[in-house]
């Protein structure tokens, strides 16, 4: 049996998490689950992108509150959630390209998988990490691990969705727990050296 151990994620790692899945869902091209990932949107915390409003981010002196939460220095959160979008839209253009080399079967037993509504949450990101380790074998080795794995959870999740709509919302939140329990340094590095 597993300990959870914390890997030091907060809200505004969640928040950068789902705001790269649902961008990397959202700049994919080909996909069928358009209207379930507009009602996935509407759920999210605040993505600038999709709602104007901050009433919960707004400070008293009526200016948008700013974060310092990785880079040491006060960042403006619609830049940053800028770089996560164009961050999200590069690997959704390599997923495009890599998007035919995933194995029809292994997204058909996933997506089974995600239909079982008796599997825990934890029970979903196992069966996530192992397609993700079937995927990976059949990938070339000229891109870095993390970025390879982060660009096929996402893509796999896109897959799945594509293949059972209905799907979508719980094979989203089952990839951004497992990117953000797998995957979060290498996350938060990348959102950093864009930022530079």
């Amino acid at each position: 049996m597993e300990s959870k151990v914390s890997n030091g994620s907060g809200p505004q790692d969640e928040r950068i998490t789902n705001l790269l899945v649902f961008g990397f869902l959202q700049n994919c091209s080909n996909y069928n689950f358009h209207e379930e990932l507009e009602l996935l949107g509407r759920e999210l915390p605040v993505p600038a992108y999709l709602k104007e409003d901050y009433d919960d981010e707004l400070q008293t002196d009526g200016n948008r509150c700013s974060y310092s939460w990785m880079v040491g220095r006060e960042v403006d959160s619609e830049s940053q959630e800028e770089i996560i979008q164009d961050i999200a839209r590069q690997l959704a253009q390599i997923g495009d390209r890599m998007d035919h080399s995933i194995h029809p079967g292994l997204v058909n037993n996933l997506a089974m998988q995600f239909m079982n509504v008796n599997l825990s949450e934890e029970d979903r990101r196992k069966h996530l990490a192992a397609a993700l380790e079937q995927a990976m074998q059949t990938y070339p080795k000229d891109m870095e691990k993390e970025k390879t794995m982060l660009m096929l959870a996402m893509l796999l999740a896109k897959k799945v969705a594509d293949h059972t709509p209905s799907l979508l919302r719980d094979v989203f939140h089952t990839t951004v727990n497992f990117i953000s329990q797998n995957l979060l340094t290498y996350v938060r590095n990348l959102v950093r050296n864009e930022m530079d």
